[in-house]
């Protein structure tokens, strides 16, 4: 029976063997499996055939080939201006978002006393502000009689205009918000403060270097690959920004489209004009945008990421 069994096993085919073998682990895999393909992987295959379509959902699909693209860049003028909106958002918002974690993060990482307590009360921003109600909350802060022109009023005895109302600061308030949820990279900031060797700043200190020139040839080289990081990460975030430009211009993007973000003109050509077929070319260029500018960023990473080796 040994022998048989054994004759069984050598005739089977190898990848019969290995679904044998490893059936435990694919039954564990089965619900990401399935929520893989059935809820990512299949709906992106849809809206990828869709965006070649003619489709207001009353009616089927209709086959309509590059009609959509060639509309996005030749023929749509909301496209550009929410292209330039949004832009301009993640330029002002990422670097200053990100410069502000790091240097709570440099603060925190000095050892003071309640250190997890200030951690979590500056993580939570990160919690709450894509809430909904942090958004209407912003809206009532920066509405003409607002806390923040009550301040103004109080320490500078000047009226401060309605920031989100005027399309010259309008955007600037989303900016701030976003500044505001600095927690995520602030905690990873904290980690990579961590990861680098005392002895080196001992050695700089032996040296007689400053603490600014400590800062700008170790702690900043040495971070390179968590600065990379939380930069993708809250790039393509600040891509996929929503729910506060949503929020505060009513579903405008107003005033003036100076709040269009791309993703909120995405969302009134597919649920305010039912054009789906056109929101998902839209969301395909979305898409495409932050591929490339991944795609940049690994390229160019080799030239200022320093790692260990």
């Amino acid at each position: 029976m040994t022998m048989a069994a054994t004759t069984a096993e050598v005739r089977e085919s190898p990848w019969k063997r290995s679904i044998r073998r490893n059936l435990a682990g694919y039954l564990f895999l089965l619900p990401w499996l399935v929520g893989f393909f059935g809820l990512t992987l299949g709906p992106a295959l849809g809206s990828l055939y869709l965006s070649f379509t003619d489709f207001d959902l009353l009616r089927d699909p209709r086959w309509a080939g590059a009609a959509n693209y060639v509309r996005i860049f030749t023929a749509d003028p909301k496209f550009a201006e929410s292209m330039h909106v949004t832009f301009v958002y993640v330029i002002l918002s990422v670097p200053l978002k990100l410069a502000f974690a790091l240097g709570i993060a440099l603060l925190l990482n000095r050892g003071m006393m309640g250190l997890s307590v200030y951690r979590a009360m500056f993580y939570l921003p990160s919690l709450l502000g894509a809430s909904v109600a942090i958004a209407v909350l912003w809206r009532q802060l920066f509405a003409g009689n607002g806390l923040v022109n009550q301040i103004v009023m109080l320490l500078f005895g000047i009226q401060g205009p309605s920031w989100i109302s005027n399309p010259d600061y309008a955007l600037y308030t989303l900016v701030v918000l976003s500044i505001w949820q600095f927690g995520s990279p602030m905690i990873i900031f904290l980690a990579g403060l961590r990861q680098i060797p005392q002895d080196m700043y001992e050695a700089a200190s032996i040296d007689g270097a400053s603490k600014a020139r400590k800062f700008w040839k170790i702690t900043l080289p040495m971070l390179t690959p968590v600065i990379f990081f939380n930069a993708i990460v809250q790039t393509i975030e600040a891509f996929k920004a929503f729910t506060p430009a949503f929020i505060i211009s009513e579903g405008t993007g107003g005033p003036i489209d100076s709040t269009l973000f791309y993703t909120l003109y995405l969302y009134q050509e597919a649920f305010g004009y039912f054009r789906m077929g056109y929101a998902a070319a839209l969301a395909w260029v979305l898409v495409a945008i932050v591929a490339l500018f991944t795609a940049f960023s690994f390229l160019t990473s080799r030239y200022w990421v320093h790692y260990d080796d």
